[in-house]
């Protein structure tokens, strides 16, 4: 019975230890991405940064779209690393939904 409690507290402990804190963080560059020798260019780069778990662009919307581990890096951090290989980049803040207007009943 011992056996099987300490057993499960070292699991329960090591499954903690391995949480991560995962954020998101969207940013357009100047100068804009227009190929894919830009979104290579970037994704190439960024990929050496720590704490950076994945690199999505979009040419269409102009976006790049960066999940890190917050333990390990800051936005800050990542928006300058942009300037190492000739870019700036500049955060995109979270658009609110509209809300749809409410029609009046007659």
């Amino acid at each position: 019975m011992k056996k099987i409690l300490l057993l499960s507290m070292l699991m329960l402990t090591v499954t903690i230890s391995y949480a991560k804190d995962i954020k998101t963080l969207v940013v357009t560059t100047q100068p804009q991405m227009h190929c894919e020798n830009c979104e290579k260019k970037i994704k190439g780069n960024l990929r050496f940064e720590k704490g950076i778990t994945k690199i999505q662009t979009d040419l269409k919307k102009q976006r790049v779209t960066i999940s890190y581990d917050a333990d390990k890096t800051t936005p800050t951090t990542l928006i300058q690393s942009f300037d190492k290989f000739g870019y700036k980049a500049t955060e995109v803040k979270p658009e609110k939904a509209e809300k749809p207007e409410k029609r009046k009943k007659k």
